[in-house]
């Protein structure tokens, strides 16, 4: 027997970013996303879509959020919404993140107690982004 088709099948953030040409810079050149399709408008609309591999929305509570934040800055700094990419390398993406893409890091690479290594940023286009690497079990 098959599984019905999940009712959605896509997630898609949409970012409105005032400087469109260095966010896409930072996110498709720099962090490395892969650019799907591109459409222009009238009026100088511009839109990019960027493969962002497998997406997931994480519902949390406001406990958790500052759990998150103490446990991966040591303080209370995310807002609302904050993005998180998981990578192979973090120490090595965050680093290029910042050195190359000119984002603000708030803390780095930091192993947390659910055994992934996470560094906080802010980037371009308004975001927060939590770059994550999991480190798999303890030995």
């Amino acid at each position: 027997m098959t599984e019905p088709a999940p009712p959605v099948r896509q997630l898609r953030l949409v970012v409105e970013a005032e400087d469109y040409d260095a966010a896409l810079a930072f996110y498709r050149d720099v962090l490395g996303l892969p650019q799907l399709e591109a459409y222009e408008g009238g009026d100088g609309a511009h839109v990019a879509i960027l493969d962002a591999g497998r997406a997931t929305l994480e519902i949390a509570n406001p406990a958790q959020k500052r759990l998150i934040d103490d446990v991966e800055v040591g303080r209370q700094v995310a807002r609302h919404v904050r993005v998180a990419f998981e990578v192979d390398d973090s120490r090595a993406t965050t680093s290029r993140l910042v050195d190359e893409g000119g984002a603000e890091l708030l803390a780095p690479p930091t192993e947390t107690p659910w055994r992934s290594l996470n560094a906080r940023l802010e980037a371009p286009a308004g975001l927060q982004l939590t770059i994550f690497q999991e480190l798999g079990p303890a030995e």
